[in-house]
């Protein structure tokens, strides 16, 4: 249990039936006439609805202990991605749904931080950005434009990303995994 009052970012409260809500962001107010409050953005952490919520200062508030683990995607195994945690070797088998769409951008090899709560696994986060090959995409042509254009580049995992026009197939390039955005060439 914590107090309003010891409310950060970031930090997961159980509410409502034993729902996940991560504060995303919190501010305490203390106006004039009245008793003060805490006005809070919370983000559910399954869903990833936000809303907004506002406690008495003060209210007492059941915090939840969240496991986040930095853990090795080892395979596929049917609709589920294994992984390893490095330390004790233990695999974990996480749904496609859980994973979501950092499946994009895994392969073999990769660490990712996988956040539990009683032994159920909530997410699977990637570093922001990653190292990966372009499988295929079509040679550049260039015409009359003003800006740079683009074109689409399938990636190793099969994943579909705009780049440059300059980008060939089997370049390794580095994308943002939160927008699918080309970030730019790796320096070999």
């Amino acid at each position: 249990m914590a107090s309003t009052n010891d409310l950060k970012n970031g930090m997961v409260l159980k509410l409502e039936g034993g729902q996940l809500w991560s504060v995303v962001e919190f501010q305490h107010v203390k106006p004039g006439k009245g008793p003060a409050f805490v006005r809070t953005k919370l983000k559910h952490v399954l869903s990833g609805k936000v809303v907004d919520k506002t406690f008495n200062a003060g209210t007492k508030v059941e915090t939840a202990t969240i496991d986040r683990r930095d853990m090795q995607f080892s395979y596929m195994d049917g609709d589920y991605f294994v992984f390893m945690d490095m330390e004790t070797y233990d695999q974990l088998h996480v749904d496609r749904k859980t994973v979501g769409d950092t499946a994009n951008f895994l392969i073999e090899g990769f660490e990712a931080s996988v956040s539990q709560h009683e032994g159920e696994v909530l997410s699977v986060e990637l570093p922001a950005a990653v190292e990966l090959t372009i499988q295929h995409t079509d040679p550049g042509v260039q015409g009359d434009r003003s800006t740079g254009g683009t074109k689409p580049a399938t990636l190793e995992t099969g994943h579909e990303i705009q780049v440059p026009l300059f980008i060939t197939t089997g370049e390794k390039i580095k994308v943002d995994t939160r927008t699918s955005d080309y970030l730019g060439r790796v320096n070999k």
